[in-house]
């Protein structure tokens, strides 16, 4: 009775494939809102930590480098240990898109947006 819906078949397939990805894509959304990363500058003086979405959560910085003729110094090490963050949570996040992907067997290199 149903022969010669074989384009509509996989087509529903396809829907479904696509739902399923949705779902998957919205779940890792909210997970990465709990995912952390640290990112770290000057060999660990300074650590920084981000959620998968690269909000800072926690600065950490070792009292060994307040010095007051050292205020340049130190503010340079804040930064890059927010950027080192930062960039981790956004690897993070590719590397979690990435598991989706393949799971959903497209490639694992595809870029999807956040």
């Amino acid at each position: 009775m149903f022969k010669g819906l074989g384009a509509m078949g996989d087509m529903a397939k396809m829907m479904k494939a696509a739902q399923e990805m949705k779902t998957r894509m919205e779940a890792l959304q909210e997970e990465m809102h709990s995912m952390l990363v640290t990112g770290e500058s000057g060999a660990g003086l300074v650590t920084a930590t981000c959620t998968a979405k690269g909000e800072l959560k926690a600065l950490d910085i070792d009292p060994s480098i307040f010095q007051p003729d050292e205020k340049e110094v130190v503010e340079d090490l804040i930064l890059a240990a927010i950027k080192d963050a930062q960039q981790k949570a956004s690897d993070k996040a590719q590397e979690e898109m990435a598991k989706i992907t393949e799971a959903m067997g497209l490639p694992k290199d595809m870029k999807l947006p956040f």
